[in-house]
């Protein structure tokens, strides 16, 4: 019989499987006053242009810095992380620990609730978020769900602005930073011993993988393609299949192009469910189960 309520031994275990995916036990040993500039989750033109000048300098070995007018403080740093403000340079996930925890949540709602289905994640960079999912199945002794890995472990395509008019101009395929591939992944599953037959991976474009996706049934679907296009292919797809009960989660609903997938796919279907903000980013609602 599978027991729901956290134990001491499952709740220590999960929060430092959050820390160490989030990188956060290292912040003070790796924070200085002066600190590297690394890309943020932002698409306006100056930030682009950062982008190529840190890729161009890092080609020649050499590095860019700054220094912010304010006073930085470890403690500020930490609270951007609990958020997923920043890019950590080590982390196997940047959604920090707030989107972890609502994984969390939903995953052990489930659970405790009997809604049959596996757990997917749509765009997974480093693999920390389906990690996390993998972490939790195995602190609960889950043995008949699995994860989803969707990724096409090559970043972002380029935008389709005929068929997707919402990413005319996006710039995401121009990140090498996203460009994670399946190995890597792999590898970073295996240094938490979470890489197992429960875990399966869809290689491709999400055009080419997820109408057919061998998924029966899922219970927590999480969707982080940022654009307008991987979010509408991964709802048409995969929506239908999670089951009453279960969990939708978009990462990237603080992105305009994303956000009007979200709005458009729900005018549609007519879908009315609460959207409940995580942070300044991520929302989710549970699927009614009548």
């Amino acid at each position: 019989m599978l027991m729901f309520e956290q134990t001491d031994p499952i709740r220590l275990y999960l929060d430092l499987l959050k820390k160490c995916l989030t990188d956060s036990l290292h912040i003070e040993e790796n924070f200085d006053n002066k600190r590297r500039l690394y890309a943020q989750k932002s698409l306006r033109p100056k930030q682009m242009l950062l982008n190529v000048m840190i890729r161009t300098l890092e080609s020649r070995r050499m590095q860019l810095f700054f220094v912010r007018n304010e006073n930085i403080s470890v403690e500020s740093m930490k609270a951007k992380r609990a958020v997923g403000k920043d890019w950590p340079k080590r982390a196997e996930t940047m959604i920090g620990l707030r989107r972890l925890e609502n994984i969390q949540f939903c995953i052990e709602s489930v659970l405790r609730d009997g809604i049959p289905g596996d757990c997917v994640e749509t765009g997974v960079w480093r693999g920390g978020a389906t990690i996390f999912m993998r972490g939790i199945l195995r602190a609960y002794g889950v043995t008949d769900r699995r994860v989803w890995v969707a990724d096409s472990f090559e970043g972002l395509p380029p935008p389709d602005s005929q068929k997707y008019s919402a990413d005319a101009g996006d710039g995401h395929h121009q990140y090498e930073e996203m460009r994670i591939g399946i190995e890597q992944v792999k590898k970073n599953f295996e240094k938490y011993g979470l890489l197992d037959d429960q875990v399966q991976f869809l290689k491709g474009w999400f055009e080419d993988t997820l109408p057919t996706a061998p998924i029966d049934r899922i219970a927590v679907l999480r969707l982080d393609g940022d654009m307008y296009g991987s979010t509408m292919v991964a709802f048409e797809s995969l929506y239908r299949k999670l089951s009453p009960g279960g969990f939708l989660i978009v990462d990237d609903f603080g992105l305009p192009a994303c956000r009007k997938a979200v709005e458009d796919y729900r005018n549609k279907h007519s879908i009315t469910e609460e959207i409940i903000p995580i942070d300044q980013s991520g929302v989710y609602w549970r699927k009614n189960r009548h």
